[in-house]
């Protein structure tokens, strides 16, 4: 069985070629690049042009990677929502409800701010991502709602009983989740709130003031989880 599973394995590594390999290091070494370039200025000053020349390549070489630089922008916001909805079922399937589904996603941001803001951030003049995206950001929602109609139990929604109705009318962007008005609006609380706060740290603007972003973001969760 273990000389199946090594023959196994070898007759993948073999079945990609040298030129798929080198390929696919090229793609890897051009989005580290973009990824630099975002850092500095930003999505909307990103040049293909900049990164081919870094890379020692001309543009039209490296336009054979990339076809364009929306196509680049949408490898690195799918990687990105990737990662994040990865992130995010795997906190709701730990069973830590929703100070553990926060703190995952803020682990996630810390860890790459540019990344963060990639996603949600102030979009891209001209860009507009593909349908397989917003796919992947349904993903990231639909956790959301796993954990909220976990809690919800324990944890009543805020007292918001007018829009909590609008709700039951205007649920489009939970795609098809089963959850109640109430937990739709135990989502969106925590969504706003929590993405509020990381916004607002990430782009620097606690800096100065003089407390611990780490316990105002505690304190916001515990807000939500209790209900008030």
């Amino acid at each position: 069985m273990a000389a199946d599973a090594e023959a196994g394995a070898g007759a993948d590594t073999d079945a990609v070629s040298p030129r798929e390999r080198y390929r696919a290091q090229v793609r890897a070494d051009i989005k580290a690049r973009a990824w630099e370039q975002i850092a500095k200025s930003g999505a909307s000053g990103l040049s293909l042009n900049a990164i081919a020349k870094e890379l020692g390549m001309s543009g039209p070489a490296l336009y054979r990677y990339y076809g364009s630089r929306d196509e680049l922008i949408t490898e690195l916001i799918r990687d990105a929502y990737r990662g994040l909805a990865d992130t995010c079922r795997a906190a709701a399937d730990s069973a830590a409800g929703i100070r553990g589904l926060a703190h995952a996603l803020r682990r996630w941001a810390l860890d790459d701010p540019q990344r963060y803001f990639l996603v949600y951030g102030t979009p891209v003049p001209g860009y507009h991502a593909p349908e397989d995206i917003t796919g992947i950001a349904q993903e990231i929602m639909g956790a959301l709602l796993d954990v909220c109609a976990a809690a919800e139990p324990e944890a009543p929604p805020p007292v918001s009983a007018g829009f909590t109705a609008h709700l039951s009318q205007h649920r489009e962007w939970a795609g098809g989740h089963p959850a109640p008005p109430g937990v739709l609006r135990r989502a969106l609380a925590f969504w706003t709130r929590v993405h509020g706060v990381l916004s607002l740290e990430l782009a620097g603007h606690f800096t100065g003031m003089g407390f611990d972003p780490d316990r105002l973001f505690d304190a916001e969760v515990a807000e939500l989880t209790t209900g008030r």
